[in-house]
C-alpha cells in the first residue's frame, strides 16, 4: 500500500466560467434590476406609484383601508 497522496485534478475548485455563471452574473442582474426600479420610481409621478402599490396590495389580498 502506498502512502503517496493523490492529487485531485482541481476537483475542489470550480472553473472560472462556473463562478461567473453561478455568482457574478446573478448579482449583476439583480443590481441592474434594482437600479432600474429605483430609476423608474424616481421619475414616476406620485399618483402612479400610489396606484401601483394600492393594486399590488389588493392583488395579494392585503387590506389597505
Amino acid at each position: 500500500m502506498s502512502s503517496t497522496p493523490v492529487l485531485l485534478d482541481n476537483a475542489q475548485t470550480p472553473a472560472r466560467s462556473e463562478v461567473l455563471k453561478d455568482k457574478i452574473l446573478p448579482a449583476m442582474l439583480a443590481g441592474t434590476l434594482g437600479l432600474g426600479l429605483l430609476y423608474a420610481a424616481g421619475f414616476a409621478e406620485t399618483s402612479h406609484l400610489h396606484n401601483a402599490a394600492h393594486d399590488g396590495r389588493h392583488s395579494a389580498s392585503f387590506p389597505c383601508h
